[in-house]
């Protein structure tokens, strides 16, 4: 089931540890992009405030519609996951935990 990226990130205890897909429609040539299964980075437990609680990946797609590459950033905070994508509007960014 894909669930809709919201201006609010994603909940961290159902997502730390897993693996998610991502799914997003390409800025330039409107294709629907699906990602490889991307790992959920744990939140720096030994940060000195919540601002600095933050761990990311980054990995780059590219767009098989026109080639476009899109950096996807997967960010852990103790206030829950996001899902960025270069060039894209982050509500059409949807994600699926990996089974």
């Amino acid at each position: 089931m894909w669930i809709q990226q919201k201006n609010t990130p994603a909940p961290l205890d159902e997502l730390q540890g897993r693996t998610v897909g991502l799914k997003f429609e390409c800025n330039h040539c409107h294709t629907e992009v699906f990602t490889d299964l991307l790992g959920v980075p744990a939140p720096d437990h030994l940060a000195n405030s919540t601002e600095d609680d933050g761990q990311f990946e980054t990995e780059e797609i590219k767009c098989p519609g026109c080639e476009m590459i899109h950096e996807i950033t997967v960010k852990s905070t103790f206030d829950g996951v996001t899902f960025e994508v270069s060039e894209v509007k982050p509500e059409s960014v949807e994600y699926q935990i990996a089974q």
